[in-house]
């Protein structure tokens, strides 16, 4: 069945979904194409096949195995942690999904997004007995048909009921504290985090690289560094990110474009304009008009 399945080579640098609704691929090897902080505006998760794999996320690095599932949220700053000779015999399934996908499988009294949203692990590992059951609606997601000589429209169908069985499993598993990832598989990176933290309480001000690199008591230079090794990003590109993530929220709230790229910090239209159409591919108009339907 694996031999079947859809593939993404590793080194592939698209961070964008070219199906509307999701898309599920098999990756080997250590995954360079994703090795700079970035994030989307749809779901992810990574399944582990085979060998080890690594995330840092926000401020904390997951350190994966055989069988752990890392699930990622909308509008989350990740990147793939390189671990030299670890992983390149990694092997993953790669699952993108939007939300506007997960609420039409939701019932109305099941919201099937929210084991993305419980921030308290983003990593999980399940009994045997579960993980395979999971393992297999993914290999079922990932081939590209069901047999030859298929009915039309059949593949489509069967994905849905695949999709909605294995976030129905995971959301019930996600909320089991047993099945989280332990502190010995997780390091913490308070650099980022207190970096993080100071941008978003500063969204809407100028922010320079001396009053950060002041904020965390370190020299510029030492700061520019070290950060570049955490995160493999500018300073520069983090705090316009940053700005970027805060206006997708603000946008999907209803808020007016320009209300929007002021309190996000952007000095002008014409600049947000450049780093949203640049980073998403559309108009902070059409994105809103995305959303608000």
């Amino acid at each position: 069945m694996e031999s079947r399945l859809r593939r993404l080579d590793a080194s592939d640098e698209r961070q964008y979904m070219m199906n509307e609704n999701y898309e599920v691929y098999e990756k080997q090897g250590a995954p360079l194409g994703a090795a700079s902080f970035h994030y989307h505006n749809f779901y992810e998760i990574i399944y582990v096949l085979e060998g080890e794999y690594s995330s840092l996320i926000e401020n904390q690095t997951y350190h994966l195995k055989k069988g752990d599932f890392l699930l990622i949220d909308q509008n989350v700053m990740h990147k793939y942690h390189f671990v030299e000779k670890k992983h390149d015999t990694s092997k993953r399934i790669i699952l993108w999904v939007t939300a506007q996908m997960l609420d039409s499988l939701s019932g109305s009294d099941m919201d099937l997004t929210a084991c993305f949203t419980r921030r308290a692990s983003c990593a999980y590992h399940f009994p045997v007995y579960y993980e395979e059951m999971l393992r297999g609606y993914l290999l079922k997601l990932a081939m590209p048909e069901i047999m030859e000589g298929e009915l039309p429209g059949a593949k489509q169908v069967l994905d849905r009921g695949c999709l909605t069985m294995f976030f129905v499993y995971l959301n019930n598993l996600c909320n089991r504290e047993e099945y989280w990832f332990r502190d010995e598989n997780v390091v913490q990176h308070p650099l980022v985090g207190q970096i993080s933290d100071y941008i978003e309480a500063h969204i809407g001000e100028r922010i320079t690289l001396e009053e950060l690199a002041e904020y965390i008591h370190m020299s510029k230079y030492h700061f520019l560094r070290k950060f570049k090794e955490l995160t493999g990003v500018t300073v520069h590109a983090f705090v316009t990110n940053k700005r970027l993530i805060k206006a997708c929220e603000l946008l999907k709230a209803g808020e007016n474009i320009t209300q929007v790229y002021q309190t996000c910090g952007f000095t002008d239209y014409s600049s947000f304009l450049r780093n949203f159409k640049s980073t998403f591919g559309v108009s902070p108009g059409k994105y809103e008009d995305f959303y608000m339907g």
